[in-house]
């Protein structure tokens, strides 16, 4: 049995010679003083892990708004070709050759009926002093033979040659007036006039080839088609029927001319 003796006690009992043997105590934690004692609670039991879930799939996030960039100036579109618009196209800087015979051995006695009196051919050359020279001459020659009209003697070529490398410079104004009095002097029964150019030069009309194909002329007063040129047709296969057929049509309209 433990004695619990205070200070006052031990020191009367030291005074009566009497040897207290005490058994110290367990220390013990001070304590604020007025403060309530603190249950400490047990640790809570470990908490359970919810399983693994698949990890959810990254959304990209979207692109950054760009400020909007001007647009590159654009060039102009090219406009497209009219044909014939406005004033009248310019033609190239022209120099008419006299004319010249084409077939001067062909025999009058065997030239065939209804080729008229004579020819006047006018033409683009690039060998106007050898007008059947050349692949567009060497065409030319075969168009002309197909129509007989090598065994005519009376068959002239008058040249247009460019006088500044096809420069666009606009076209001689004295052309159709030198052609007026060719006509006059050799009185052909047709005037017979090959590509874009000559026609302008000669007619002074500027509409598209394919009217002028279409419709009647006359140059002095003499009857007049319009066909393509020898090197048009060199170049362009496809309308060598339609050339045909435009020189059938002047053939037909000599005859009517001149039956005998």
């Amino acid at each position: 049995m433990s004695l619990h003796l205070d200070a006052r006690q031990r020191a009367m009992l030291q005074e009566m010679g009497v040897t207290v043997w005490v058994q110290p105590e367990a220390p013990v934690a001070p304590t604020t003083a007025g403060a309530p004692a603190v249950a400490v609670a047990a640790p809570a039991p470990a908490a359970r892990m919810a399983p693994p879930t698949a990890p959810a799939p990254a959304v990209a996030s979207p692109p950054a708004a760009r400020a909007p960039q001007p647009a590159a100036p654009r060039a102009p579109a090219p406009a497209p070709a009219v044909e014939n618009a406005g004033a009248a196209p310019a033609i190239p800087s022209l120099r008419l050759h006299a004319p010249q015979v084409l077939y001067p051995s062909a025999d009058p006695s065997q030239t065939p009926a209804g080729l008229g009196g004579g020819w006047l051919i006018v033409t683009e050359s690039l060998t106007p002093g050898e007008p059947l020279g050349g692949d567009a001459g060497r065409l030319l020659d075969n168009m002309l033979r197909a129509m007989q009209l090598h065994k005519h003697p009376r068959v002239f070529l008058a040249a247009l040659e460019r006088t500044a490398s096809g420069a666009e410079t606009g076209g001689d104004s004295n052309i159709p007036a030198a052609l007026a009095d060719a006509v006059a002097e050799l009185q052909p029964a047709l005037v017979l006039v090959l590509g874009h150019v000559a026609a302008r030069a000669a007619l002074g009309r500027t509409e598209p080839l394919g009217r002028l194909r279409a419709g009647p002329h006359q140059l002095a007063e003499c009857p007049a088609v319009v066909t393509y040129d020898p090197a048009f047709l060199l170049r362009s296969q496809d309308v060598k029927a339609a050339a045909w057929a435009d020189l059938c049509r002047a053939l037909a309209i000599v005859r009517q001319a001149s039956p005998g």
